[in-house]
């Protein structure tokens, strides 16, 4: 694994090349599909990010891709560059990096909420304009399900946890009850 500056490095250097002709959420995109086709295909994932193989099988592997599944040029190239710098290995880290710096780029931000039970769409779509009014920004939201919350939601907003389970409720009143005084 690369240390996440040099990630971030990479990352930034395929933003620039993606923003020059104003398709960075494209690039974004097909890199994500090259990741669920390395996931997809164990022989591949192992031919990419294996020892193993060559950099001409690699390369031979990057071109079969690009064919497929139709990258652009800035997306074929950039991988052909990972695998001569020996990096095509750490593509899913850049890759992190890369939607990330996509998404202060676009003035977005990533959100997760967590319900004890599914949430309908309608839920889905307030909890994100709740978030967004609360940020100014604009929100990507994930939604998941955990019995174990009992009830309530946990949201996730960049590094920000909001807590309002019934689960967590439950435990600070018991942790109210056992240290008062009797």
């Amino acid at each position: 694994m690369i240390p996440s500056s040099v990630a971030r490095r990479y990352a930034r250097a395929l933003l620039s090349l993606g923003t020059e002709d104003g398709r960075f959420e494209q690039v974004g995109d097909e890199i994500e599909a090259v990741l669920e086709v390395t996931k997809g295909s164990r022989e591949l994932g192992v031919l990419l990010n294996g020892g193993a193989s060559s950099p001409k099988q690699q390369q031979q592997a990057i071109e079969a891709i690009a064919g497929v599944l139709k990258l652009s040029p800035v997306t074929a190239n950039f991988l052909r560059l990972l695998v001569d710098r020996q990096r095509i290995g750490d593509l899913a880290q850049i890759a992190r990096s890369y939607r990330t710096l996509v998404d202060q780029h676009a003035g977005r931000v990533r959100a997760t909420v967590t319900a004890a039970r599914p949430m309908s769409e309608d839920e889905v779509n307030r909890l994100r304009d709740a978030i967004g009014r609360m940020t100014g920004r604009s929100i990507v939201l994930e939604a998941k399900t955990d019995p174990a919350l009992i009830g309530g939601v946990v949201a996730q907003v960049g590094t920000t946890m909001l807590d309002g389970s019934l689960r967590t409720q439950l435990e600070r009143m018991r942790e109210e009850l056992k240290n008062a005084p009797v």
